[in-house]
């Protein structure tokens, strides 16, 4: 698409039958057509369509178009989206003056800024403009009118596209109520909503591909929306409204004698990728700064890498936003500062709301209360009391192992009681374990809801809780194999079948590029890095093999069904890095022997530093390795202390956990990322799915452990999911 400058927009032109349409459209089709005729790729292209000529809140025309290129069965590289694009803005730029953006094609005014060129699916291309009769187009002339739309999948289309405009000066705000749909990671079904006129790939502001259980609004970044609605089968459908919205300036000027709050720009809407927003406070007294609490969403200094999920200058210091799961406060120390945001998403991103308040700057939190590097102020009581208070583990770093106090009349420390292991002499650390006792994460709660003393209650063959539900689910976690003692078992050493029976080789493209683990008849979790890119997250590339010792004998190849990455991962410090793969055709139960679930471990799950585990995967053997092994290997590592792998990392997290010797001669390494941490419980027990690899330094160097999402943090994520 690209706008014409210098061009009034009729009426007629919504209209294609129209003598205005077709009489502007053939001139437009002459002009782009003379470009590439007489271009690199002029034997590989046939025609130009134009399908909308439209209204912009930049004033002209802008043209939506199509270009039609005949590839021959090997593929030309001179027809890449960079290529194309390239082609028609050197035609622009060859006549650029005075620093203008407008430049001319055969005397046509074009705005170089405005071109962009996606290369789409066939179908999407036959779906517009092959007379479909699921095509609509739709006009909001009144700002604030709600326009209703209805599509269902007795229009008869596989693919449905609803069109939408508005009045220039004005942004579209879509508002979707009802969506029934098969969940299938936007393959088959799913809603792809595009802040232009054609499905191009470079302007996807959302795409839903499950039901809705409340409304979701989207707004776009000018007055034009598509919405393509893909479909399988019968009973989908789509229901909503759009409106023409004010495309208003968002400032505020705001006092803080009193609390109050924050809105991302046109809350409760999804953010657009552009849109910004300031604020300007002013306290009381100089003595006083301003604090924002977010409930999910926290504020960094900026680095070297970009700001995904918010750009935010802050008294001319830059920030960058990131959603998190847990509570922050960002102070700021000065009495009247500014605050910008930016929206700096590529598609449409979660909203955020903060309150705000004053505080005393030299003071920020009350006596006898601790400063959380979250920003959130603690009891100094709860510190080192076992439990993450600030969110991000702060008043749990450095505290000395905890007093025991056998025999004596303060009670034993609440991290050291029913912990599974004897600390005082006469055992009494350990006993009335199932008494029920105020909730916590680090109790075991029963499906009652009560919660007990004892944290590893989960499938440990002893009923615990009252109703029985520490003990149901467990057909997890035993494989038929008898392992060898652990003391026995050596880094990168052949793993025997059915040895590890929940360990899953993943293939992208036919090649294996990640491990996985079987959570269930028709669920296995991974790593959300091994599908954080376009083409890694669908999952048709995908095949899963179960079962499998050596490569290429797997008892069972599944095709994966959807996809989940957690909605909170972040490719830059690998935090939330937890995905969930569903299977199209669950592992029959014939197989059993071979196939197994590992045991998931709940919220409460402990294991103590230097307790050994086991990681497995078919990665590379060591780091400079050219040839991955065609067995699985197996390797013993222990859990390293979360204070001494902070100093030596400094971005781990508390949804981490750190395993491995210190000579670094057993470890993950690339191609297991994603795969099983491994731990059995004392005593010959189960098998629990403590970690997921994720990341490291190199593979198997000296004092630098391997870094594995810790699997406690996500239970109920998982189950909220699976269930």
């Amino acid at each position: 698409m690209f706008r014409v400058a210098n061009m009034d927009f009729i009426p007629e032109y919504r209209q294609v039958e129209s003598h205005e349409f077709v009489s502007m459209a053939n001139k437009l089709q002459n002009v782009v057509s003379s470009v590439y005729r007489t271009s690199p790729v002029a034997r590989l292209y046939k025609q130009a369509i134009i399908s909308d000529l439209s209204n912009n809140n930049k004033g002209g025309l802008l043209v939506s178009f199509w270009m039609v290129f005949v590839i021959p069965q090997v593929k030309s590289t001179s027809v890449c989206d960079e290529c194309v694009e390239a082609i028609l803005r050197d035609s622009v730029g060859a006549s650029l003056q005075n620093r203008s953006s407008i430049g001319y094609l055969l005397g046509l005014p074009v705005d170089i800024d405005s071109i962009l060129i996606n290369s789409v699916q066939r179908s999407d291309y036959t779906s517009s403009t092959g007379g479909s009769q699921c095509v609509d187009k739709l006009y909001a002339n009144i700002l604030g009118a709600s326009v209703p739309l209805s599509i269902y999948s007795s229009w008869g289309g596989v693919n449905c596209q609803v069109k939408l405009t508005s009045v220039p000066d004005s942004l579209i705000r879509l508002t979707i109520t009802s969506f029934v749909i098969e969940p299938s990671d936007c393959v088959s079904d799913a809603l792809t909503v595009y802040d232009a006129l054609l499905p191009m790939r470079g302007r996807i502001l959302h795409s839903l591909c499950e039901p809705v259980s409340s409304p979701v609004s989207i707004v776009s970044t000018s007055n034009i929306m598509l919405l393509s609605f893909r479909m399988t089968g019968d009973n989908k459908s789509f229901k909503g409204y759009f409106e023409a919205i004010n495309d208003k300036v968002c400032l505020s000027q705001i006092e803080t004698q009193s609390d109050g709050n924050i809105y991302s720009p046109f809350y409760p809407s999804l953010l657009p990728p552009k849109c910004s927003c300031t604020w300007k406070f002013k306290t009381p007294s100089p003595h006083l700064g301003v604090a924002l609490r977010f409930q999910n969403y926290v504020l960094k200094a900026k680095d070297i890498q970009g700001c995904n999920n918010g750009w935010w200058k802050v008294n001319e210091v830059i920030f960058c936003g990131s959603y998190v799961g847990y509570h922050t406060v960002f102070r700021i120390d000065h009495p009247s500062p500014e605050v910008e945001f930016l929206c700096s998403s590529s598609s449409s991103a979660q909203p955020f709301q903060a309150s705000y308040s004053s505080f005393n700057i030299s003071h920020p939190c009350p006596e006898s209360h601790f400063l959380c590097n979250t920003g959130i102020c603690v009891e100094k009581s709860r510190l080192c009391d076992g439990l993450d208070d600030c969110g991000d583990e702060s008043d749990e770093l450095f505290c000395s192992r905890p007093t025991i106090n056998c025999g004596s009349k303060n009670p034993p420390h609440a991290l050291l009681v029913c912990n599974g292991e004897v600390d005082c002499i006469d055992g009494s650390d350990e006993i009335n374990c199932t008494e029920e006792a105020t909730c916590s994460e680090i109790r075991y709660r029963c499906r009652s809801g009560a919660c007990i003393l004892k944290k590893n209650a989960k499938c440990d063959d002893a009923p615990d809780c009252q109703d029985g539900s520490d003990e149901a689910d467990c057909a997890c976690g035993l494989p038929a194999f008898k392992k060898v003692g652990l003391q026995r078992i050596v880094g990168g050493v052949n793993a025997v079948e059915g040895e590890w029976p929940w360990q899953v080789s993943l293939h992208f493209d036919s090649n294996l590029y990640c491990g996985a683990s079987i959570i269930s008849s028709e669920w296995l979790v991974s790593a959300a890095h091994c599908f954080s890119k376009d083409r890694l997250s669908d999952p048709r590339y995908w095949m899963a093999y179960l079962g499998m010792l050596v490569q290429g004998s797997a008892r069972h190849a599944a095709e994966i069904q959807r996809i989940v990455v957690h909605e909170y991962y972040n490719a830059n410090t690998f935090d939330y890095d937890i995905a969930l793969l569903q299977l199209k055709k669950a592992w029959p139960p014939s197989l059993s022997p071979l196939i197994q679930p590992i045991c998931l471990p709940p919220s409460s799950y402990t294991v103590t530093d230097s307790y050994r585990c086991i990681v497995t995967g078919w990665g590379y053997r060591f780091e400079d390795d050219k040839v991955l092994p065609s067995v699985l290997q197996k390797a013993q590592v222990s859990i390293t202390n979360q204070v001494e792998c902070k100093k030596t990392y400094g971005i781990i997290s508390p949804r981490m956990i750190c395993a491995g010797v210190p000579s670094g001669e057993r470890d993950a390494c690339r191609g297991d990322s994603g795969g099983p941490l491994s731990c059995q419980a004392p005593g010959g027990g189960r098998w629990f799915l403590m970690g997921i690899v994720s990341w490291g330094s190199g593979c198997g160097r000296p004092n630098l452990p391997g870094v594995y999402t810790r699997v406690t943090k996500f239970t109920p994520w998982i189950y909220s999911h699976i269930s």
